[in-house]
């Protein structure tokens, strides 16, 4: 169970998320230059459909900043670096600063994700199209040291548009996919607040869990696919391993659920292996496809 991007952006906490029964931690996202990103206020809880929306903008420190943490930081589980594009950086200039961006950070971390699918930066999820995702997958694969490398999806993609990604992830030699980003869809609200940015925790659920899906069938056990949103307690883990997840991830789910969310998930898991007579979660993972 890991820590989803965005919450730890500066990695300002990486020597503690353990204590909490954490077992890896997806710093960022960071981008190449510091950002501001948007104004307040950019967060807001829908507590009554156990939802955020969020607008946050890639606020971060930088990725000189980032480095300088980690080279100073003992962290005792995997660090993961998600990347991001700076907000008035052309879009054709985008393999380039993801190139140069992995460059400043590869000695640190365990692995790397390349975000296009946040809605919070204009034109961003553009560069999911196959021919501009594969500049930048090609521009990081062409940089040393060569680490994991993922590609994490919006929700929001139609079946084709995952097929695409997948085929690229595959084409391109990536390690993994990290499934899904936030959404800009309000479904499942109770009510649309008519606030923008991203949608996440519960009514984000079924459409992450639609597309992790697709992607598992799609990749036959060749990437490693990370399951992310609307995940609260140890049964919604178990759906993310069950529809192909290797790795799971939350944020609201332990923004509502307090520092012991993680521990009660782990619990729960290993209590529902003793009830389903699963020696281990390979056993559990794709089971539901």
């Amino acid at each position: 169970i890991g820590l989803a991007a965005g919450f730890d952006k500066d990695a300002v906490a990486v020597e503690w998320w353990d204590a909490l029964g954490f077992g890896h931690c997806e710093v960022g996202t960071v981008t190449l230059r510091p950002q501001a990103g948007n104004p307040k206020p950019r967060l807001h809880r829908l507590a009554k459909d156990r939802a955020l929306i969020n607008r946050m903008g890639f606020n971060n420190a930088g990725a000189h900043a980032l480095r300088v943490r980690l080279e100073g930081s003992w962290p005792h589980l995997p660090i993961g670096v998600n990347l991001g594009k700076n907000r008035d950086t052309p879009l054709q200039d985008a393999p380039k600063e993801y190139a140069a961006l992995y460059r400043t950070l590869a000695p640190l971390g365990a692995y790397f994700v390349v975000n296009v699918s946040s809605p919070n930066t204009p034109g961003l999820r553009s560069l999911q199209e196959p021919e501009a995702l594969r500049e930048i997958l090609q521009a990081i694969r062409a940089q040393k040291p060569r680490k994991p490398l993922l590609v994490k999806v919006a929700p929001d993609l139609e079946e084709a548009g995952l097929d695409a990604v997948l085929q690229i992830a595959l084409d391109e030699g990536l390690d993994g996919i990290v499934a899904t980003n936030t959404t800009v869809s309000r479904a499942g609200l109770s009510r649309d607040p008519g606030l923008e940015g991203g949608l996440s925790g519960k009514p984000l659920q079924p459409l992450a869990d639609a597309a992790l899906a697709r992607l598992a069938r799609g990749a036959a056990g060749r990437l490693a696919l990370i399951g992310v949103g609307g995940v609260f307690d140890a049964d919604d883990a178990w759906r993310k391993i069950a529809l192909g997840a290797h790795l799971v991830q939350l944020y609201t789910g332990w923004v509502y659920g307090g520092p012991k969310t993680v521990a009660r998930i782990l619990n729960g898991l290993v209590e529902r292996m003793d009830r389903e007579g699963a020696r281990s979660l390979d056993e559990v993972r794709g089971s539901a496809l």
